[in-house]
């Protein structure tokens, strides 16, 4: 049984999702001391969070951030903030996705089973081990890293499945909208700024592999991963 972890300061809104989720065959588990969020992850080991923005003594964003330095379990925002930077600073502070309140418990449920299913997948255990190549660069989807030589980097859940796109479509165009469609499919609706910034995180760790201008921008169409030289290097 999959465990979701709750950390929400109103009651009610915690024992609603708490219900809706034991009801579909989750284990639900609710924080109660705010002031130490980190430790009750380490000790509850959930599959998932749930994660409100509007927090004591802390908010949401440095909570995820703390979680982010222990693990990969994916992180779901839900919160009754319903700005657009408020969603591009969830990204940014390592989120895989965002749920506005008043929210639709069907919405939420379809959201958790969609990041479970990215994140362990229903046969993770039994397939051998998946690795994306292409020109000295591996991904290692299941691991959520990505190497170069002897240099690694760890990746959210988010950021590997960009990375696995441009990899799969090299050297073509990985268009906009079949980028959107792969990360977030079950949301109806993504404001453009949430592939930018996440383009921009990826950008960033091909970075500290010391690859620069990995991820090309090609106007009106989407985005191309540049490794030619990579491949050139390795002749």
């Amino acid at each position: 049984m999959q465990k979701i972890m709750i950390v929400e300061d109103d009651p009610k809104i915690a024992e609603l999702l708490q219900s809706c989720i034991e009801q579909y065959g989750y284990e639900a588990t609710r924080v109660t001391d705010f002031a130490h969020v980190l430790e009750a992850f380490q000790r509850a080991e959930p599959d998932l969070v749930l994660l409100d923005i509007n927090l004591p003594s802390y908010d949401g964003y440095y909570w995820c951030r703390q979680i982010r330095s222990a693990s990969t379990c994916p992180v779901l925002f839900i919160s009754a903030r319903d700005g657009e930077m408020d969603q591009i600073m969830a990204l940014e502070n390592g989120g895989d996705d965002y749920i506005t309140k008043p929210f639709h418990s069907g919405i939420v449920l379809a959201k958790i089973r969609s990041q479970l299913r990215r994140a362990y997948g229903e046969y993770a255990a039994r397939r051998e081990e998946r690795v994306l190549e292409q020109g000295g660069l591996r991904l290692y989807p299941e691991r959520l890293e990505l190497k170069l030589g002897e240099q690694v980097v760890a990746l959210t859940r988010k950021e590997s499945d960009l990375i696995e796109s441009l990899m799969e479509r090299y050297p073509r165009v990985a268009s906009r909208e079949a980028l959107l469609e792969k990360l977030w499919d079950e949301q109806l609706y993504v404001d453009e700024n949430t592939l930018n910034v996440n383009i921009t995180r990826v950008r960033k760790k091909f970075q500290e592999l010391g690859v620069e201008d990995a991820v090309q921008t090609v106007r009106g169409s989407g985005y191309r991963l540049n490794i030619g030289w990579l491949k050139e290097e390795g002749q």
